[in-house]
């Protein structure tokens, strides 16, 4: 049924006018309670006005949660209208631009949108033109530190180059949402990179980083994805403390429901004894009421006594006989009546001092019990105080140490890292300066062997030269003039090209000197900055070892303080004691660790040393080398002077003779006077 929706919709949306659009956006407010809550219109290509009918939609409509858009080649203006339209929805939790083309104006809307919505969840916008346009993507990165709800973000095939990089690793230090990021297929670059994880080294959400596809080095990416692994590490630990924390909450609130319980039913027992002492308090007073009506009843009987006492005087005075008799039975009627109040004086007394002494017994009563609910009340309130600081003080036990295990965890790692490209930097600079000496050296003898063959080479040339102009000044003046001629130029050509060489190679080994000197500086400028890390290493691990001290001490005051409890929180105490005897195992096991780093940084010493030694001795047996070199250059040019001398003197030797020989032949000028 949503599919012929859909279909009718778009339509008439491409066929009708507005009028169609207004009734099928009527038709979508009325059918949207029964259909699902995604509208899907992927692959199908929307117009302006299509745009703002969707627009005015997702305005009105609280309903849909999920909007694909992906592959519509929206235009400009109508990604404008779009995006204003989803600016006042609250329902819209996913959201797929993909394939749009989405150029500046776009970039600027998605940034305004994620400043100013509270419900999106996941926004998909590959295959667009984010990054072409720096300024507006840079409003895009503001909108998206602004943002506190986006989880994902999908921006692969954007041509985001390293300033989009660096934008986004501002947004990614304020924003505190963001978990998964997909820059894929990007230009993001060295840059780029380095700028993802300094921003990543502060940011604590992140925890997949893709970065495939981006030109950048293998190391940056190892580096993200640390990054992005100890930010899941502290997620989880995050989540396991919470776990934690949750159930200590809830034993804590059986022990408070326990608590309530024994008071509720103190004050029940105190209810009760109240109902009866309320019991014997009405007993005594319907026995009070019982003897004042008995009271009554004899007060009457003495009444109605009195009243015969008068009528038998009446009687006595008017019959005197009768007085007689009658005094005697008037004398034992008032001896009766005279025991009879003693008698009933007697038990009123007694049961006066009865009501006295039951009232007694219940106003002590009633004191021990009120004496007895004040020690409770006091009792149930130091319990209640003893549990809230010892729950805090678990809590901030627990909280200590694990933002110290984090601590040491990441200080750890970064240590590793440290040493461990230190290491490499060392060994690749030392390999590069030892094959250079030796390219170097293997270059020298090459050259000096050269130099050595082409010397002999040319020196029997010069010997075969010598033949044939001895031979072929035998034969005749002009040939041994012109090759006279020819030799004299041909030493001056030979004498300057070995000039040149000799000063060429000088040069050469000079500038290889200098380079071998701004290598060894190099190379000691690398152990001095190895030298100061190992001190700050040091430093940390004097400063970590300070701070479990103090923690220790702390937990040893904690486990006093924590042994003086009462009997009823026993087990909760074991529970904590032994989470603090495995964190302390932990702390022991990292401290062992940070001996075995300690172990590793003497070594590591120990070994730069050794490498020192051995640069040192290569460097010293190089300049021995280039002195022995030297030793050879200067034979070597006292041998040619030496050749040149030789030659010089064989040719004044070769003239002298060639002079003689034509002073003495019969062609001569003494042979022609003669004639």
């Amino acid at each position: 049924m949503m599919e012929d929706f859909r279909r009718t919709y778009l339509r008439l949306c491409q066929e009708g006018g507005v009028e169609a659009q207004e009734s099928v956006l009527a038709q979508l407010q009325d059918v949207r309670a029964v259909q699902s809550s995604r509208l899907d219109l992927s692959g199908q290509s929307l117009s302006a006005d299509t745009c703002s009918v969707l627009a005015r939609a997702l305005q009105k409509d609280a309903f849909f949660t999920e909007v694909l858009l992906s592959d519509c080649m929206l235009s400009e203006e109508g990604a404008k209208i779009l995006l204003t339209g989803l600016f006042a929805n609250k329902t819209v939790k996913f959201l797929d631009l993909k394939g749009n083309n989405l150029r500046s104006t776009g970039a600027e809307l998605l940034g305004k949108l994620l400043a100013c919505n509270k419900t999106l969840r996941r926004l998909v916008l590959e295959w667009n033109a984010l990054g072409s346009w720096e300024e507006a993507f840079s409003l895009f990165c503001e909108g998206l530190a602004s943002n506190n709800m986006l989880t994902q973000l999908d921006l692969r095939n954007n041509q985001i180059n390293h300033h989009g990089a660096s934008e986004l690793a501002g947004a990614l230090r304020c924003n505190g949402t963001l978990e998964e990021l997909d820059l894929r297929w990007n230009n993001i670059g060295l840059l780029g990179g380095r700028s993802l994880l300094e921003a990543l080294r502060t940011n604590r959400s992140v925890v997949q980083l893709e970065m495939a596809g981006n030109n950048t080095p293998s190391d940056v990416l190892k580096a993200l994805e640390q990054t992005t692994g100890h930010n899941s590490d502290r997620q989880s630990t995050l989540r396991e403390n919470c776990s934690r924390t949750h159930v200590l909450s809830r034993e804590i609130q059986t022990l408070k429901e326990e608590k309530g319980r024994q008071f509720l039913g103190l004050m029940e027992t105190i209810d009760r004894q109240r109902e009866e002492m309320g019991r014997s308090s009405r007993s005594t007073s319907i026995q009070i009421c019982q003897l004042q009506e008995a009271l009554n009843e004899r007060k009457s009987a003495v009444n109605s006594l009195t009243a015969k006492l008068q009528m038998t005087e009446a009687a006595i005075a008017l019959s005197e006989q009768k007085n007689q008799s009658m005094g005697e039975l008037l004398s034992r009627v008032r001896a009766e009546k005279e025991e009879q109040k003693e008698h009933q004086s007697r038990v009123r007394k007694k049961e006066a001092e009865d009501c006295a002494l039951r009232e007694e017994k219940l106003l002590r009563e009633i004191q021990n019990l009120t004496e007895n609910n004040g020690q409770l009340r006091n009792k149930v309130e130091e319990m209640e105080r003893r549990c809230k600081s010892q729950q805090q003080q678990v809590f901030e036990l627990k909280q200590e140490l694990t933002n110290s295990t984090a601590e040491l965890k990441i200080r750890l790692a970064q240590a590793e890292d440290r040493l461990e490209t230190e290491k490499r930097r060392s060994k690749q600079a030392l390999e590069d300066i030892e094959s250079l000496h030796q390219k170097e050296m293997e270059h020298v003898n090459r050259q000096s062997e050269e130099t050595e063959r082409a010397l002999q080479d040319r020196i029997f040339k010069l010997e075969g030269q010598r033949i044939q102009l001895e031979e072929e000044l035998s034969k005749t003046k002009a040939a041994c003039v012109t090759e006279r001629a020819q030799a004299e130029e041909d030493l001056g050509r030979v004498k300057a090209q070995v000039r040149m060489e000799e000063q060429e190679r000088v040069s050469s080994l000079e500038e290889k000197l200098r380079s071998v000197r701004s290598s060894l500086q190099e190379t000691q400028l690398h152990c001095s900055q190895q030298k100061l890390s190992i001190s700050e290493l040091q430093a940390n691990n004097s400063q970590q070892s300070i701070e479990t001290g103090g923690l220790r001490r702390r937990i040893e005051e904690l486990q006093q303080e924590l042994s003086g409890k009462e009997q009823e929180k026993v087990a909760e105490v074991s529970r904590v004691k032994v989470e603090l005897q495995e964190q302390i195992a932990h702390f022991q096991a990292e401290r062992t660790a940070q001996g075995g780093l300690k172990a590793k940084i003497s070594a590591l010493e120990r070994e730069m040393k050794v490498l020192s030694s051995n640069h040192r001795e290569v460097l010293l047996d190089k300049e021995s080398e280039m002195s022995s070199m030297l030793e050879k250059l200067r034979l070597k040019e006292a041998e040619i002077q030496r050749i040149r001398e030789d030659e010089a003197h064989r040719a004044s030797y070769l003239q002298s003779a060639i002079l003689t020989y034509v002073q003495g032949s019969p062609f001569g000028p003494h042979s022609s006077s003669k004639k």
